[in-house]
């Protein structure tokens, strides 16, 4: 692929890295640092004159940071008069802003994000799982939004679980629940549904569905604090499920994550690494990353190619 090149931006260099080795090119030369007063320094160190080229870059935290050198990468590859520049998001930050909630005055960041990346000159934006879709149409640029879910399913498939159930954490997730229970041999469902029957009640969780017995998949795209999955696997247990996993695509896992999946029920906590894990994370004996590189490599070969990506899911 001599008309395409990689770059790659500081949020993760490793998922770039390999991602570059299984397109068989290695990653484009350029500095992506600071000035002394903190400012995002980018020098783009070789030729992309009329190249394909694209930009990865996951704007996870530190978001704002992330997410400024991409924009200004992105500017620097349009002043070098690339080609077609494709920004590769495997974590899209700011997705959960994506409308405002009737009578609150708050912004759609999402949106707001989208415009800074349409403005300095994205032909094509790539990301995967995008927490809310509808948010493909807040850009005026094609916006290619692939699924997490193959590579999750095929660590899902090769395991020997007892009588599975696939969980929905909340309703809102359901039908992605009931995607992978159809894939999963068309095992069966469960929800579980988080209500408050009154002010100043702790939140009461219901679930859906034959859990006892059973090994339980909780299955979301992203897990941030993680302090709701503990409480759905303390739940799942006590309804008598004999094992409780979880498998997300998006490990943000902020704030008291660490502690919350340590004093946690969970057997075992699966994602992918469109985010780096923090080291603590890292340390974690139940928790496990698998990679998004294939699955990416074959998106942005085919971008390259002018081939479809939908085929990829069919």
């Amino acid at each position: 692929m001599p008309d395409m090149k990689l770059f790659a931006g500081n949020a993760t260099p490793e998922l770039a890295q390999k991602i570059a080795d299984r397109l068989y090119v290695r990653l484009g030369q350029a500095t992506v640092g600071r000035f002394s007063d903190g400012e995002i320094a980018v020098e783009i160190k070789e030729n992309v004159r009329g190249l394909d080229v694209f930009v990865i870059q996951s704007t996870c935290a530190p978001t704002n940071d992330n997410l400024m050198e991409l924009i200004v990468m992105v500017d620097a590859m349009r002043r070098a008069s690339a080609g077609r520049i494709t920004a590769v998001i495997p974590y899209f930050g700011y997705s959960r802003q994506d409308r405002r909630v009737r009578s609150t005055r708050v912004p759609i960041t999402a949106k707001v994000v989208a415009d800074f990346l349409s403005s300095v000159g994205v032909d094509r934006v790539l990301t995967v799982d995008l927490h809310a879709e509808q948010i493909q149409g807040f850009f005026d640029v094609p916006v290619d939004n692939v699924f997490g879910s193959p590579i999750l399913l095929e660590d899902m498939l090769s395991r020997d679980f007892d009588k599975p159930v696939i969980v929905s954490p909340d309703i809102g997730g359901v039908v992605r629940a009931r995607a992978v229970a159809k894939l999963m041999d068309d095992c069966d469902l469960a929800i579980i549904d988080k209500r408050r029957p009154r002010a100043n009640v702790s939140q009461v969780m219901n679930i859906i569905g034959e859990v006892s017995g059973r090994d339980c998949i909780l299955v979301d795209d992203m897990i941030d604090t993680g302090g709701t999955l503990a409480k759905a696997a303390e739940a799942l247990k006590e309804q008598g499920a004999k094992r409780v996993f979880a498998y997300a695509t998006h490990p943000v896992f902020s704030g008291s994550a660490v502690a919350n999946l340590k004093d946690s029920v969970l057997d075992e906590v699966v994602v992918t690494d469109t985010i780096p894990l923090h080291p603590d994370m890292a340390k974690l004996p139940i928790v496990r990353q698998l990679t998004m590189s294939g699955l990416l490599a074959e998106a942005i070969r085919r971008v390259s190619n002018e081939e479809s990506i939908s085929a990829m899911f069919r």
